[in-house]
């Protein structure tokens, strides 16, 4: 009979730990990939009966993940986050998948949650990510927001995973930061061209627009406004630090 690894990339998360693998517990082993917590996010893993294993991230989520896959045990991987939940439903879902052994990959809807607002559309509607599949082929690819590559039929899992986004903006912002930022390594490292008009000018513009209007950011009134103003910034951040990367090395 097949059997399952959930595999959570982590660092400093004793505040998601507990939640986290509570969700993953119906797997056969759950795996914390750990960046060198210094907060007690190990010991807690560890005493849910996790299988930890510490390995350096240095930016590079792909090959976290990859690294991931290959400390596996079993033949059937899902990603998930330490801020995700999986569902009830959802669990039944991939246990199904998984007993069918189908050679394919799974996308889950993902339903993006705050602790003390609400916010459905524009920047944070729900979204479907690659997280089930089996683990022999796949790997993952590239170091922000990377991809995930299997060599597998893709089909969709039914059921919520819950994504607790954000706690507070101070957090929101630091991912903001860091994010624009390893965005913009990433786009030079590819030799990715910038223009001052269209990326620093129109391109957040149009960003604010899809997520506002079209994507109706509107619809969750203040924090929609808030999310959408936000995401113009990140595309305008992302590229002014792309612009300078290449202008002065970063440098003002």
């Amino acid at each position: 009979m097949s059997k399952l690894t959930v595999i959570i990339l982590a660092k400093n998360e004793e505040q998601n730990i507990v939640d986290c693998i509570n969700s993953a517990k119906f797997a056969d082993e759950v795996l914390i990939i750990d960046d060198f917590s210094t907060d007690k996010t190990v010991q807690i893993a560890e005493s849910m009966g996790a299988r930890v294993v510490q390995h350096a991230l240095n930016g590079d989520w792909g090959g976290q993940q990859t690294f991931a896959i290959h400390e596996a045990r079993h033949e059937w991987i899902f990603f998930l986050d330490a801020d995700e939940r999986i569902t009830s439903d959802l669990q039944a879902s991939i246990q199904e998948a998984v007993a069918k052994n189908e050679q394919k990959s799974y996308w889950v809807q993902r339903f993006n949650q705050f602790y003390h607002n609400r916010a459905t559309h524009g920047v944070l509607r729900p979204d479907w990510v690659l997280r089930l599949m089996p683990a022999e082929g796949s790997y993952v690819d590239g170091y922000v927001h990377p991809a995930i590559i299997t060599p597998y039929v893709e089909d969709r899992l039914t059921g919520k995973m819950l994504h607790y986004t954000y706690d507070n903006w101070p957090q929101y912002f630091n991912k903001f930061n860091n994010y624009t930022t390893l965005a913009a390594e990433k786009y030079k490292k590819s030799n990715k061209k910038v223009s001052f008009v269209k990326d620093i000018i129109f391109r957040p513009l149009w960003a604010f627009i899809k997520m506002y209007i079209l994507q109706g950011g509107f619809k969750d009134g203040k924090m929609g406004y808030i999310l959408s103003v936000n995401h113009y910034f990140y595309t305008m951040t992302k590229y002014v630090k792309l612009y300078y990367l290449y202008k002065s090395g970063g440098k003002l």
